[in-house]
C-alpha cells in the first residue's frame, strides 16, 4: 500500500513529507474531522497525539494537529488545520474516535479551543477549584491570573441504582507514589465503575519548554519523569536532530539502544517486585529490589549516573563503552540472568501468587485498541505494537522479538515484563558485539527553524515529542505524550468486575506515571 492511495481520499490543501517518516497533510477546518476519520480507519490507528499551537503572531490563527501511526508503512501522519482566532471551535473527533477525548479536553482547557460535539469537555489537568475560568496557559500572551478564583465543582460520573456505594480513594496515598483521586462505584464487592482524576501535580512542562535553548530544553526533558530520564531525553534529541538535519552515526544509535534497554530492565524488575508486594509476597519483592539496585549500580559505573542522566546529547551520546566496560557489562548480564530466573521461578511456581494474578484485571484487546493503550499493557492484551520493531534501524538486524500475551490480565502484564527483561538481556549482548569507537557527537549544532516528531519505545510504551523551533533554535512549542496519557483509562476498564482489594495489584500491573500524565 502506498500512502498516496490514502491521501487521495482526503480533501487536502497541501501535503508535505517533512522528514523521512513524517507526512503532514493540511486540510481546511471543515474537512479536519473527515480526514482524521479516514486515517483512523485506513491506517488502523488510534489518535496517538492531538494538540494545538498558538500561531496568531505568524498567521492570526491557531493550528490544530492530529497524529496517527501506520505500522505497515512505517510512517507518522499528521493532519493539520487552521482555526480562526475569532471562532476558536472545531468539530470533535471523540464520538467516532474515543482516543481523541482526553486531547480535546486538554486543548479546551489550555487554549480555549472548543471541540463541538465532544463526549466530554470537563477539565482534565487544570482543576476547576483552583484555576480561573477564561485563563488559558498555552496562549502566547498568557499572564498568570491574580486575584480571587471562581470555584466550581468537578462533576464525577454518578452511577445510580439500589445498593450502589461510592468509595473515594486519594488523592493522597500511603507510600511515596504521586497523587491521584480514584472514585469506585461498587455493588457489594465487585467494582462496576472507576473514575480517575489526575492533574494534582500538573507542572506546566510544555509551557516551561517555550523560549528555552536546545541545551536548556534537553536538561529539562530529563527531569520530566525520573525513572524514564533516558527515554525522554532520547525522544527530545531525535526531534531536534531531525529539525537541525543532524545524522546520528550507527555507533551512537547502538549505544543509545543499550542504555534504553538498561532503563527498561531496572523498571521492569521493579514493577515485577511491586506486583509481588501488592499481593503480600514480600520475599520476591525484596529480591527484585536487589536486582534493580544492581542494575542502577552498573548504570552508575558505566555513566556516572544511576538513572542515566546527562548521557544523551544532540547528535549522539556523551559516553562510550571501552573494552573494560563491555566485559564488565557482559559478566554482569550473566549474573543478572541467573538472579532473574530465580525471581521468575519464585513467582510462577507459587500457587497462592498465581491465584491472585491470573484472570485478575483483564483488559480486553478491543478495549485496549479503542482506548489507544500502548506499551506493556497493549502487548499483554494481544496488540503487538512496539516502535523498536517499526522504526529503529539498530534493532532490525539482531532478531528482535516483540513480547506479547493474549489474556490481558495481571499475569499477562507480568509475563510481558518477564519476557521483555530477558529480551533486553539478549539485545544488550548482541549490541555489545557491535560496539566500536563511536567518536564525539555534534555538540554545537547549527540552529534551524522547523518542526519534527521525536519518539521511542520507552519502558512503559510509546513516548512522543513534537518540537517547533524558530530560526535561532529556540523552542516555540513542545508537545509531549507519555504512554500513561493513554493507559490510565485502560486501568479503569481493567478493574471492572474485580473486587476493591484487587485494585492495588491491578494498578501496579499497569504502573502508570503521575508526572508523565501531569505535564
Amino acid at each position: 500500500m502506498n500512502y498516496m492511495d490514502i491521501v487521495k481520499k482526503i480533501n487536502h490543501v497541501n501535503i508535505a513529507e517533512m522528514h523521512e517518516n513524517e507526512i503532514y497533510i493540511e486540510v481546511k477546518k471543515e474537512a479536519f474531522k473527515e480526514a482524521c476519520t479516514i486515517l483512523h480507519k485506513d491506517l488502523n490507528s488510534q489518535v496517538l497525539m492531538m494538540f494545538a499551537e498558538d500561531a496568531r503572531k505568524e498567521s492570526h490563527d491557531f493550528k490544530l494537529y492530529c497524529v496517527f501511526l501506520s505500522a505497515a508503512l512505517k510512517k507518522w501522519f499528521l493532519i493539520k488545520t487552521s482555526i480562526p482566532s475569532d471562532i476558536r471551535k472545531f468539530d470533535a473527533l471523540s464520538k467516532q474516535i474515543h482516543s481523541a477525548s482526553a486531547f480535546e479536553r486538554e486543548i479546551n482547557e489550555s487554549f480555549g479551543l472548543e471541540a463541538e460535539g465532544a463526549v466530554d469537555l470537563r477539565r482534565l489537568n487544570l482543576h476547576d477549584e483552583v484555576w480561573p475560568k477564561g485563563h488559558y496557559p498555552l496562549l502566547k500572551d498568557f499572564q498568570n491570573p491574580s486575584g480571587s478564583t471562581e470555584k466550581s465543582e468537578y462533576l464525577f460520573t454518578k452511577i445510580q441504582g439500589e445498593g450502589i456505594f461510592e468509595i473515594p480513594v486519594g488523592p493522597v496515598h500511603a507510600g511515596i507514589i504521586g497523587p491521584g483521586h480514584f472514585r469506585f462505584s461498587v455493588a457489594g464487592e465487585p467494582i462496576i465503575n472507576l473514575e480517575e482524576r489526575l492533574g494534582f501535580t500538573h507542572r506546566g512542562i510544555e509551557k516551561l519548554f517555550e523560549g528555552k535553548t536546545v541545551k536548556e530544553a534537553l536538561a529539562l526533558s530529563e527531569c520530566i519523569s525520573g525513572e524514564t530520564a533516558f527515554a525522554y531525553s532520547l525522544a527530545f534529541c531525535m526531534a531536534i536532530e531531525k529539525i537541525f538535519g543532524i545524522l546520528v552515526s550507527s555507533q551512537h544509535k547502538i549505544l543509545r539502544a543499550i542504555f534504553l534497554e538498561l532503563e527498561r530492565m531496572y523498571n521492569h524488575v521493579a514493577d515485577i517486585g511491586g506486583i509481588a508486594l501488592d499481593v503480600g509476597f514480600s520475599f520476591p519483592a525484596n529480591y527484585a529490589a536487589i536486582i534493580k539496585e544492581n542494575i542502577l549500580s552498573v548504570n552508575n559505573l558505566l555513566t556516572n549516573s544511576r538513572y542515566l542522566k546527562g548521557i544523551n546529547k544532540i547528535g549522539g551520546v556523551s559516553k562510550e563503552l571501552d573494552d573494560r566496560d563491555k566485559k564488565m557489562l557482559i559478566d554482569f548480564l550473566v549474573s543478572q540472568e541467573k538472579d532473574f530466573s530465580n525471581l521468575k521461578d519464585m513467582l510462577l511456581e507459587n500457587a497462592s501468587f498465581m491465584d491472585r494474578v491470573e484472570t485478575t484485571g483483564i483488559l480486553r484487546k478491543k478495549t485496549a485498541k479503542d482506548l489507544g493503550v500502548t506499551g506493556v499493557a497493549a502487548r499483554a492484551s494481544g496488540l503487538p505494537i512496539d516502535l523498536r520493531n517499526i522504526f529503529s534501524e539498530v534493532y532490525k538486524d539482531i532478531n528482535f522479538k516483540v513480547i506479547t500475551e493474549q489474556k490481558g490480565d495481571v499475569l499477562a502484564r507480568l509475563n510481558v515484563r518477564i519476557g521483555e527483561f530477558m529480551e533486553s538481556l539478549n539485545l544488550i549482548r548482541r549490541f555489545i558485539g557491535k560496539v566500536e569507537t563511536a567518536g564525539s557527537p555534534s555538540l554545537n549544532p547549527e540552529p534551524k527553524k522547523g518542526v519534527a516528531l521525536g519518539f521511542c519505545e520507552a519502558w512503559r510504551g510509546t513516548l512522543i515529542f513534537w518540537i517547533k523551533t524558530d530560526g535561532h533554535g529556540i523552542i516555540e512549542r513542545c508537545k509531549i505524550v507519555d504512554p500513561s496519557v493513554h493507559n490510565w483509562e485502560g486501568l479503569t476498564f481493567a478493574v471492572i468486575g474485580n473486587i476493591v482489594p484487587d485494585f492495588p495489584v491491578c494498578n501496579k500491573s499497569f504502573n502508570l506515571s503521575y508526572p508523565g500524565n501531569d505535564l
